[in-house]
């Protein structure tokens, strides 16, 4: 009895002792987890996982549960773990842009990101990345404090800019502005800085098109002249589109855009980026006739366009255009993408817009071969089968 009793306490205490190894995860809200690491003045390590992600539950039984992993993670950090698909997971996943699993969040005590990072990591690999992303400078406070009372170092400045590029994209050109300030005219500029540049340049009037326009023998080293002439050429009309916008009577003033970006671009280029502009501009204000216009004159030789861009013009025409000649042409734009490739989500386009037409025979097949698609794939058929029951 007593070698029962003993091996029982034995087999308990390896597993205390494995417990204790790993990864203490704290089972707080978001925002205790957030208050305990200001608290502390330590980092937040999250683990943002899903439960059908395999390196997910490879990092859990593999690394967190390692000694090493366990001692530095613990000592270091306020850590926390959520299912990116449940409750605040949800948020969490949305305000810090989590697409792919596992992802890593480090956050300081203001719930700032200071860090992301994303894969399965051997252990030696995971403890040196804490490592590094512990230094002292990630813990000094509020990156928007420090941003605010003028800190100018350049690896600082490109954190900055990574993290919040798609959370908080203010935030994130305006570091960028003051980087681009600093850089020295005499330093050659990086492959990644140029594409930092390019990605936070979006008008003419943004501080850093001055760099751009500064710099433009450095940023040809690494592009065709060709490109850099169309992206400035792009910029330039983005500004004609804003001034040639009426918001008051929903229009565009077309008039006015040509006149203006003709001499800029050509003739050509000017009237592509005014159809686009129409498109964007009359699907957002919900002006159905004048988007049904456009389109047509856009799309007039469809052969030039990507099937995906005129899935989703038909796919507009589906739900909100009644002209018979219309539709038909918008069936038209749905063939070309099933013809590359049968999905749940162009079938069930082409069927609707069958069905429009009068065509019930190809109506029913495509809309039958949808719901099969989305069923197979774990996608949602309730279209398709409510467009089945319209067409029976």
């Amino acid at each position: 009895m007593k070698k029962i009793v003993s091996g029982i306490f034995v087999f308990c205490s390896v597993i205390i002792m494995a417990q204790e190894a790993a990864i203490q995860f704290q089972e707080l809200p978001f925002k205790d987890i957030i208050a305990k690491a200001k608290k502390e003045k330590k980092l937040v390590f999250l683990d943002a996982y899903t439960t059908w992600c395999g390196p997910c539950k490879m990092m859990e039984k593999n690394v967190f549960t390692k000694k090493s992993v366990g001692d530095y993670f613990n000592t270091n950090f306020v850590n926390a773990r959520f299912d990116m698909e449940k409750g605040e997971g949800r948020e969490i996943a949305a305000k810090f842009g989590v697409r792919s699993y596992p992802t890593y969040l480090f956050l300081n005590g203001e719930g700032e990101l200071v860090s992301q990072n994303t894969g399965y990591m051997e252990e030696g690999l995971f403890v040196a990345m804490a490592q590094n992303i512990n230094a002292p400078g990630n813990k000094k406070g509020s990156l928007k404090e420090r941003f605010a009372k003028g800190e100018k170092d350049p690896e600082f400045l490109i954190n900055i800019m990574k993290l919040n590029s798609s959370s908080d994209y203010d935030f994130a050109k305006k570091a960028s502005e003051r980087y681009f300030e600093n850089k020295k005219k005499t330093d050659e500029f990086s492959k990644e800085e140029i594409g930092l540049l390019l990605y936070f340049v979006k008008s003419t009037e943004d501080a850093n098109y001055t760099t751009f326009t500064a710099r433009k023998a450095d940023i040809i080293k690494y592009l065709p002249e060709a490109t850099y002439n169309e992206f400035d050429s792009q910029l330039k009309l983005s500004k004609i589109v804003e001034q040639s916008i009426d918001d008051k009577n929903k229009r565009i003033n077309e008039e006015y855009f040509m006149k203006t970006a003709e001499p800029l671009v050509g003739k050509q280029l000017a009237q592509s980026k005014l159809n686009q502009t129409k498109l964007s501009y009359y699907e957002q204000n919900a002006n159905y006739p004048e988007f049904e216009k456009a389109a047509l004159e856009y799309y007039q030789n469809s052969d030039a366009f990507e099937p995906n861009e005129l899935l989703r013009a038909a796919w507009v025409f589906g739900d909100h255009v009644k002209n018979p000649a219309s539709l038909k042409k918008a069936a038209e734009w749905a063939e070309k993408s099933v013809m590359r490739g049968e999905t749940p989500e162009n079938t069930y386009i082409l069927a609707k817009l069958y069905f429009l037409t009068g065509n019930k025979e190809m109506a029913k097949n495509y809309a039958e071969m949808s719901r099969s698609m989305a069923v197979q794939t774990g996608k949602d058929s309730k279209l398709a089968e409510e467009l089945l029951k319209q067409i029976q």
